[in-house]
């Protein structure tokens, strides 16, 4: 992701943002699901990790838990997270291959530009071992905009994610939806598909 004015949101508001996830998290039923799918002690990267909340309850599960974001403030504070390995990286760098047990996409990818897309889930699900689990989860809708804290967003259809999921090789074993408030305090709808290698 390299929309520079989304970044400089997210620097500005770090500590903030980790206010409102650090403690939600523990009770996400959908990073239940994703941890247990993962293999004990497997490794799991959260990409756009944010302040590291969500590799912080991998860790606590006793997965190796890798937490990139390509903000230095947010990898920071992941790094204060206990069991968590940080990283300073966005989504282009990821070059792995057959690497990871389980990939953690959770509110992140729908920051990158559309025609982007393709190619950051080609990398994905290379990145991902055979069998290997993948989160996502994205506001629902259609277009893109920049919210009222200036933040750029692409919105997805269920149909519309499906498809850029099964042309990268993956697929798709579960679906959610739901509308909940984000940084910028509104109300948004939202979905999320967890997915396979």
């Amino acid at each position: 992701m390299s929309d520079e004015q989304t970044l400089s949101v997210y620097a500005e508001k770090a500590v903030e943002y980790a206010g409102m996830t650090n403690n939600a998290n523990d009770s996400d039923p959908l990073l239940s699901a994703f941890i247990r799918d993962i293999p004990s002690g497997g490794r799991v990267l959260d990409l756009g990790c944010g302040p590291g909340a969500s590799a912080a309850v991998m860790a606590r599960a006793g997965l190796e838990a890798h937490a990139w974001d390509p903000v230095a403030e947010m990898v920071a504070l992941a790094a204060e997270q206990s069991g968590v390995i940080a990283r300073q990286a966005g989504f282009n760098t990821l070059t792995e291959t057959d690497t990871f047990d389980g990939i953690w996409a959770n509110f992140s990818l729908l920051h990158a530009a559309r025609d982007e897309m393709p190619g950051h889930l080609a990398r994905i699900a290379t990145a991902l071992k055979p069998g290997g689990r993948f989160h996502i989860a994205l506001k629902s809708g259609a277009g893109s905009k920049r919210d009222s804290i200036g933040r750029l967003y692409t919105y997805y259809t269920d149909t519309e994610l499906t498809g850029l999921l099964e042309a990268a090789g993956m697929t798709v074993t579960r679906r959610a939806e739901g509308i909940g408030k984000g940084l910028d305090g509104t109300d948004a709808a939202w979905i999320s598909l967890a997915a396979h290698a």
